[in-house]
This record gives C-alpha cells, sequence and structure tokens, in this order.
C-alpha cells in the first residue's frame, strides 16, 4: 500500500534541545505556522492537520529540554507530552541543526532515552535542520561527522532526512519525511510506538473517558426526565383546561337547550289551552 492509499492517521513528536528548530520544523511539516518558532517558547503543544490524504499530529516538545525550567515544570511538561501523544507516537523525531554536535545536544539525546526508554530508538529518526548550509554531499559530511554523532545514528539504525529551511514551502520534502515515517512503521508491524508509561496513560484515559461518558449518559437522562416532567405537567395543565372547557361548553349548551325547549313547551301549552274565562263566563 503506497502513502496516498493509506487512510491512517499518524502521530509525530519533535524533540531535541532548544534552538534547533523543532518548532520551524512542525510548521513545516504541517505546512502553516500553528507552533511558536521562538526559544521562549516553553510548553508542549499539538496541532494537527490533513496532509496528502492522511491526518498528521505533532506534538512540539520545547519544555522537555529548556534548562531554565524547574524540574517540576519539567516532569509536568513530560507528563503533558506523553498524554498528547497517547497511546503512542508513529515517529520519534530528533531535531538536530547541522553543524557540530554540541554537548547540549548530546544531554538532550540522554534526556529523550530518559523520558521515552531504550525502545524508542526503534521508532526515532534524526531531522536535521538546516540542510541548505551542507555544500558537500551529505552522506559523505555524515561519514566524516564526530563519533558522538555516528553513535546517535547507529542508534537510529541510520535512519535520517534533512529539511532545507530555504525550501520551508516544498511540500516534497515533507512527503519523502512522512514516506520515511512510514516504511520505519512498516518495518515494525504497522505498530506504535509503546511502552508501560503510555499504556498506563492510554488505561488512565480509558478509564477517565469511561467516567465521563457514565457521568453524561446520567446527567443526560436526568435532563430527558426533567423535560419530560416538565411537559408532562404542561399537557396535563392543557388537558384539564381542555377538559374543564369543554365540560363548561357542554354545560352552557345543555341549559341553553333545555332553556329553549322550556319556553317552546309553554308556548304550547298557550296556544292549545282554553281559559277560564272563556268557560266559565256567565
Amino acid at each position: 500500500m503506497s502513502f496516498f492509499e493509506s487512510d491512517d492517521a499518524s502521530t509525530l513528536v519533535l524533540v531535541g534541545k532548544t534552538g534547533v528548530g523543532k518548532s520551524s520544523s512542525g510548521n513545516t511539516i504541517l505546512g502553516k505556522d500553528v507552533f511558536r518558532a521562538a526559544t521562549v517558547t516553553a510548553e508542549c503543544s499539538k496541532q494537527q492537520e490533513k496532509l496528502f490524504q492522511r491526518t498528521i499530529s505533532v506534538v512540539d516538545t520545547p519544555g522537555l529540554f529548556d534548562t531554565t525550567m524547574s524540574e517540576d515544570a519539567v516532569k509536568r511538561e513530560i507528563s503533558k507530552c506523553i498524554n498528547m501523544s497517547a497511546p503512542g507516537p508513529h515517529a520519534i523525531l530528533l531535531v538536530i541543526r547541522v553543524g557540530r554536535f554540541s554537548a547540549e545536544e548530546r544531554d538532550a539525546v540522554k534526556k529523550v532515552e530518559e523520558i521515552f526508554g531504550e525502545g524508542a530508538w526503534r521508532y526515532t529518526m534524526i531531522l536535521f535542520t538546516h540542510g541548505d548550509k551542507v555544500k558537500a554531499d551529505f552522506d559523505h559530511m555524515l561519514k566524516t561527522a564526530g563519533t558522538e554523532l555516528q553513535e546517535v545514528l547507529r542508534k537510529a539504525e541510520n535512519r535520517y532526512h534533512v529539511f532545507n529551511n530555504l525550501r520551508a514551502n516544498d511540500r516534497g520534502q515533507v512527503l519523502d519525511l512522512l514516506k520515511k515515517v512510514d516504511k520505519m512503521v512498516a518495518d515494525h508491524g504497522g505498530e506504535f510506538y509503546s511502552n508501560y508509561t503510555y499504556l498506563q496513560v492510554e488505561e488512565m484515559l480509558k478509564q477517565r473517558e469511561s467516567e465521563l461518558r457514565e457521568f453524561y449518559e446520567k446527567k443526560l437522562k436526568e435532563e430527558i426526565k426533567a423535560v419530560k416532567l416538565k411537559y408532562e405537567k404542561k399537557l396535563k395543565e392543557r388537558y384539564y383546561l381542555a377538559l374543564a372547557s369543554g365540560v363548561r361548553q357542554f354545560v352552557e349548551q345543555v341549559a341553553k337547550d333545555a332553556e329553549l325547549s322550556c319556553s317552546h313547551f309553554l308556548s304550547r301549552l298557550k296556544v292549545h289551552s282554553h281559559p277560564s274565562s272563556v268557560l266559565f263566563n256567565p
């Protein structure tokens, strides 16, 4: 099945140190400016778009790698990221800016392992930004890169993609990325990445969904009952009003008919009677 023939949704999580272009990459993937591409962005966020007949969700994670944030704040951002990408991402895109592999980037890689687990490497792809700055052959550049970057590539099974920031509107480079993600997922049985943490979150979300459904179903039944009682009362009031009005009209009509009958009877008596003054007149 080709990319265009599949109607499955995909979730991509962007990770990497601050300032490497995670938010800009998210905007490039979705084809619109939905993520704040600035170093002041500290909160994880999720956006989705219909791309190439597919629903693509992108989770930007600036807060996970912000060294100025407190430990508690980072933990909240980790929790938020896990919830946003539950039941699990189809790809973890480790964003690295072309150039020297810094100590901060090395720390970011360690943090990815801590958050998502060692097994996440099977679903990780390196996304290089600013590929336009590489004048020579990119594959050759990677072969001559330092040992630390080589180790990261090895863990990711040499899966990588390059974004040319001078061609941010080029949808071809986005389509190529999504095709690579599809192949990676297919190589792992077509399943998204999951671990114990994601399973716990999924179970929690299912439980919460069940509780909310039960709550709203109960509220709906109560409201239906209240509306039913309200309209039953109104219908009864209308019925009794109509009944009283009908009875009154009937009584009035009977009385009127009785009055007419009585008048008619009396008039007939007057016509057929013989006055006593005539009979006994001397």
